[in-house]
C-alpha cells in the first residue's frame, strides 16, 4: 500500500492547460469510478479548483509506481493534452511527501494567497465526493481526518490568515481600525464595478447594516444595491448621500475628482464632525487628496492599500514559517499513525493463525481425552488460548517494533515465517 499524488497547480501550468481539467461534481463521481479498479488504485479522490487539480490515492503495490503512472495517464487524457507537453506541468508525490503536500495544500501554505481559507473547503468537498463515490477507504479516511485537524491547527496556533491580503478586504480592516466596529454603519459606493461590490461583501460581514450606491448609469447602481438589500442614488445627488456615510468606497472610471474638497466639507459638516472614512480604489484617483487633511476625514488610496497589503504578506509569510513546522510534526505523527493502521491486519492473521493452529490440534487429539465435563472442555480451551497469547505476545512486540522503526524487511520476514499474506 502506498499513498500517491499526481497534479498540477498555478505555478506548474498556466490558466488554459487547468481550464482543460476542471472536473465538475459529477465528472468527479464519474472518474473516481473510473480510477479506483481495486487492483492498481484502491483509493481516491480528486480536488478541482481554478488554482489546481490533483488526484489524491491509495495505490494496491508498495511503490506506487504503477499508480502514479495511471493518474498521470487520466489526467492528459481527461485534458486531450499531448503528453510530451503536459508532463512538464505535473507534480507527483509518494509516502510521506504525498502526506507533506496534502498538509501544505489544506493548510493554504501552497495557495496562490497565503493563508486564505477557500482551499481548506475545496479539500472538504473533494473528500465528501469521494465518500459518496465509494472511492474512500480507512487510509484516506485517516488521511482526511488528520489533515483537517492539522488545518485547524496552523489556523488557531498561527497568525498566518491574521492580517488581510487583499485590496478589498484591507479597505474593510481599516475601517474597522477607525471606527473600532463597523456595526450598524453606513456605507456609499461611488461607482458599481466588481472591487466596490467585493468591498460592499466584506464591509456587510463585518457587520455594515446600510448599502447606498451611486452611479452614472442608475441602472447599474440598482442593480448592486439589490444585491445587499441597499438603496440605488442619483448620481447628481450623491451630495446628501455623503452626510449620511460613515465609509465612502470610489470606484469609477472618471478621469477626475468625484469627491471634491468642497463636497466633502459639506457633508463633514452635515456629519456635525463625526468621523468619515474614504476608500479611493480608482485609478486616476476620484477623491482629492485634501480631503484626508481634513479633520475626522480619512483617505486611502490604492498606494496605501498596496502598501498595507504588502506588510500583511510579510506577515503572513512570517507566520508560515511556523506552520511549516506543525506541518512536519504531524507528518510524523501521520507516518506512525499509519504504520500502526497496517500492522493491525498482520497481527490480527497472527493471532488468528495461532489460534486456528491450537483449536485443530485440540480437536485432533480430543479422542484420546476420553469423556470430560463441559466444564473440563471450556477450561482447556482456555488454557490453549492462553499459551497462544503467551506465545504470540513477543512475536507481536517484535512485529510492532520492527513496523515503528520503519524495518519492513523484518516484518515481511515474520509474514513469511507464519504464511499471512500482505
Amino acid at each position: 500500500m502506498a499513498i500517491v499524488l499526481v497534479g498540477l497547480n498555478h505555478k506548474t501550468a498556466p490558466v488554459e492547460v487547468r481550464e482543460r481539467l476542471a472536473f465538475t461534481d459529477k465528472a468527479c463521481a464519474e472518474s473516481l469510478h473510473a480510477l479506483v479498479d481495486g487492483e492498481v488504485v484502491s483509493e481516491g479522490l480528486i480536488v478541482s479548483t481554478c488554482n489546481r487539480v490533483e488526484i489524491l490515492a491509495s495505490a494496491t503495490g508498495e511503490s506506487g509506481v504503477e499508480a502514479v503512472s495511471r493518474l498521470s495517464r487520466f489526467l492528459c487524457e481527461a485534458g486531450s493534452l499531448a503528453p510530451a507537453a503536459f508532463a512538464e506541468h505535473l507534480y507527483t508525490h509518494a509516502e510521506e511527501s504525498a502526506v507533506r503536500h496534502v498538509f501544505r495544500v489544506a493548510s493554504s501554505l501552497d495557495s496562490m494567497v497565503v493563508g486564505e481559507p477557500q482551499v481548506l473547503g475545496q479539500v472538504r468537498r473533494a473528500y465528501s465526493l469521494a465518500v459518496e463515490a465509494g472511492t474512500a477507504g480507512r487510509v484516506l479516511h485517516r488521511l482526511i481526518h488528520h489533515t483537517l485537524r492539522v488545518a485547524k491547527r496552523v489556523r488557531t496556533e498561527t497568525g498566518i490568515a491574521a492580517s488581510a491580503v487583499s485590496i478589498s478586504y484591507t479597505a474593510v480592516e481599516l475601517g474597522r481600525k477607525i471606527f473600532g466596529s463597523l456595526k450598524g454603519s453606513t456605507v456609499l459606493l461611488v461607482g458599481a464595478g466588481e472591487m466596490a461590490e467585493l468591498a460592499a461583501q466584506h464591509l456587510v460581514g463585518a457587520g455594515a447594516s446600510r448599502i447606498l450606491v451611486a452611479n452614472r448609469t442608475f441602472e447599474a447602481a440598482q442593480k448592486l444595491a439589490l444585491q445587499f438589500d441597499g438603496e440605488a442614488i442619483e448620481f447628481g445627488a450623491m451630495a446628501g448621500a455623503l452626510a449620511e456615510a460613515d465609509i465612502v468606497i470610489c470606484s469609477t472610471g472618471a478621469s477626475e475628482f468625484v469627491i471634491t474638497l468642497e463636497l466633502a466639507q459639506a457633508a463633514r459638516e452635515a456629519r456635525r464632525n463625526r468621523p468619515a472614512f474614504f476608500i479611493d480604489i480608482s485609478v486616476p484617483r476620484n477623491v482629492d487628496p485634501a480631503v484626508g487633511k481634513l479633520g475626522n476625514l480619512f483617505v486611502f488610496d490604492m498606494d496605501d492599500l498596496e502598501a498595507v497589503v504588502a506588510s500583511n504578506i510579510r506577515e503572513r509569510e512570517r507566520e508560515a514559517e511556523r506552520a511549516e513546522l506543525i506541518v512536519e510534526s504531524e507528518v510524523m505523527q501521520f507516518q506512525q499513525a499509519l504504520r500502526n493502521l497496517d500492522i493491525g491486519p498482520a497481527v490480527g492473521a497472527l493471532k488468528d493463525k495461532l489460534r486456528g493452529i491450537a483449536e485443530d490440534e485440540f480437536r485432533r487429539h480430543r479422542p484420546r481425552l476420553g469423556e470430560l465435563t463441559p466444564e473440563q472442555e471450556r477450561a482447556i480451551e482456555a488454557l490453549l488460548l492462553s499459551a497462544v497469547n503467551k506465545i504470540s505476545h513477543p512475536v507481536i512486540h517484535r512485529m510492532r517494533r520492527s513496523y515503528d522503526t520503519g524495518e519492513d524487511d523484518e516484518v515481511k520476514a515474520w509474514r513469511d515465517i507464519f504464511g499471512l499474506e500482505e
